[in-house]
């Protein structure tokens, strides 16, 4: 299974994805986080951050996950993933797919920001991040949401763990 956790940078998605991915191993469960930040390292790094290259940047991660899927692996994968098609596209690809909507306002994600994202583009230094001067469209219809200015990590994280058990996984 792909479990995709989308949602503005800072929301919380790799700290999701590690705390899922924790549990899951310690149950003996074959686990795969992929880090969207990783991915732009390695696999995506000739890509900018147009809206094809960001569409392109989700396919390249979408057909990475569904190969590990196929194999076995429960994938985790965090991702910005700012366009509900791209995020659609990829879950054709795969057999079975949780969305996990990791919701955050972004005044939140701004005091969160690590990276200093936020604050480059709102001096104007940087360009293209999702939520200031490109756009993020968060999902219609996650299979889970979790609203982390709201809730613990423990909390989000026992929701994935639940849809990942409802939808049949680990067996």
């Amino acid at each position: 299974m792909v479990v995709w956790f989308t949602g503005l940078s800072s929301a919380g998605k790799t700290t999701i994805a590690e705390g899922v991915e924790k549990e899951l191993s310690q149950a003996g469960v074959i686990v795969q986080v992929l880090d969207g930040d990783q991915m732009r390292r390695s696999l995506c790094r000739d890509l900018g951050f147009s809206d094809e290259d960001r569409i392109e940047n989700i396919r390249r991660i979408g057909v990475v996950a569904s190969l590990l899927e196929r194999n076995g692996i429960i994938v985790l994968v965090a991702a910005i993933s700012p366009f509900r098609l791209g995020r659609d596209e990829v879950r054709k690809l795969c057999g079975t797919f949780i969305e996990v909507y990791v919701n955050a306002p972004l005044n939140v994600c701004e005091q969160r920001d690590k990276k200093g994202l936020y604050v480059r583009a709102r001096r104007g230094e940087i360009a293209s991040v999702s939520g200031i001067d490109s756009p993020y469209e968060e999902p219609l219809e996650p299979d889970v949401e979790c609203l982390t200015d709201r809730e613990d990590v423990v909390t989000s994280v026992s929701k994935v763990l639940r849809a990942i058990s409802a939808a049949g996984f680990p067996s």
